[in-house]
């Protein structure tokens, strides 16, 4: 990878590091800025579709995120954000080492599935040596296997007019006084197809933990963490993403992050 993009890649991690404390510092002025119908999230909400269209004119659609080699794997994967759901439905699904679970796909498909972890599994897999950059500023090397999305989306047969597919989570997250709400998160048609964007049910030669998404998660690793939805229940494939949480597109985004974090 060239010095620019390794460049980019950490530019882009440590502001979304600084960014990502706008949320929890709780300032009442900033709070403000990040109001719907304030003109400046208008303004940010313009950069950010500026900063999409830019990506994804001067980068090939099909270009890889950077690989590496086995010896680059120096500690396990670093768990972040929620790392254990209490949703009774994830913990029943968790007690028996998942043997019942099933991933729906829905939404604007000919074919809608229910896939068990084993047919997951014995679908073509790949399996990828990757770093994770979080939005905090850190990042992780290590070894994700799964079944690339394209592969489920093609079993499903995906409609014309869709153009994004949304995760659905067993976690939830707080909203502070407002309560809790599932997790979700979204991407469009292009990373959904990218050839490393895969459903993660391995991670360092083992399944998948708990603490890391278990029993599966998705790998988009082109954009940052905070895209890598965990503990994925469901999968629909939309045309919009407005009927959904505050309609931008993600529970993060809901609170004032960008849609597209490409990195």
């Amino acid at each position: 990878m060239s010095r620019l993009l390794l460049s980019r890649r950490r530019f882009l991690s440590v502001a979304g590091a600084a960014a990502s404390t706008v949320p929890l510092a709780g300032c009442n002025a900033l709070d403000a800025l990040l109001a719907d119908g304030h003109p400046a999230r208008g303004l940010l909400a313009s950069a950010n579709a500026l900063t999409y269209r830019m990506q994804r004119l001067l980068i090939p659609a099909d270009r890889l995120a950077p690989e590496f080699p086995e010896s680059e794997i120096r500690q396990g994967q670093r768990p972040n954000g929620s790392t254990d759901p209490n949703d009774p439905a994830y913990l029943a699904l968790r007690d028996t080492a998942f043997s019942g679970y099933r991933l729906s796909v829905t939404g604007l498909i000919e074919r809608p599935q229910q896939l068990t972890l084993d047919e997951l599994r014995n679908m073509p897999s790949r399996t990828q040596i990757t770093r994770h950059d979080c939005v905090e500023g850190w990042s992780c090397i290590a070894k994700w296997t799964g079944v690339p999305l394209a592969s489920v989306l093609d079993e499903a047969r995906v409609k014309s007019d869709a153009r994004y597919v949304v995760f659905h989570c067993f976690d939830s997250m707080s909203l502070g006084l407002a309560g809790s709400v599932a997790y979700y998160e979204s991407i469009d048609m292009i990373d959904a197809r990218h050839p490393q964007t895969i459903l993660a049910y391995g991670l360092n030669g083992a399944a998948l933990p708990v603490a890391n998404g278990a029993p599966l998660r998705v790998r988009i690793e082109r954009q940052l963490g905070y895209k890598m939805a965990k503990y994925i229940r469901a999968i629909e494939v939309v045309s919009s993403l407005a009927p959904f949480g505050r309609g931008r597109g993600g529970y993060w985004e809901d609170l004032g992050y960008d849609w597209y974090a490409g990195i």
